[in-house]
């Protein structure tokens, strides 16, 4: 698979307890994502964060947090990355998604 030099990066902040048809949020999005064939997806854990509703989420020894800050990051060609935002607007509820141009300079896979 190759993606074009001109691509676009996804991002989606979700919180670790969010949940779709009963599994994390984060998991349906990047299973969602490669059964699309999208180039790949990371998942990112954040230590500490707020969103909409202006609460603080944190990872400190003393506050343990059951919602931390996590991001799926997602990188390929536009019409893919368009393609998929209709279902992932359905799976977002509380959150926040991104999308910005992304050059792509290297994409391939490792060495067997």
């Amino acid at each position: 698979m190759s993606l074009p030099t001109e691509g676009k990066l996804l991002r989606v902040f979700v919180g670790e307890g969010d949940r779709w048809h009963g599994k994390p949020l984060y998991e349906a999005i990047v299973l969602e994502a490669r059964k699309r064939g999208l180039a790949g997806a990371t998942v990112i854990k954040g230590f500490m964060g707020f969103g909409a509703h202006s609460r603080i989420h944190t990872a400190k020894l003393l506050e343990l947090s059951q919602d931390l800050p996590i991001v799926v990051e997602i990188v390929d060609a536009p019409e893919k990355i368009e393609a998929f935002m209709p279902d992932l607007e359905q799976m977002v509820g509380d959150g926040l998604i991104t999308l910005e141009r992304a050059e792509v300079l290297l994409y391939r896979p490792g060495r067997a």
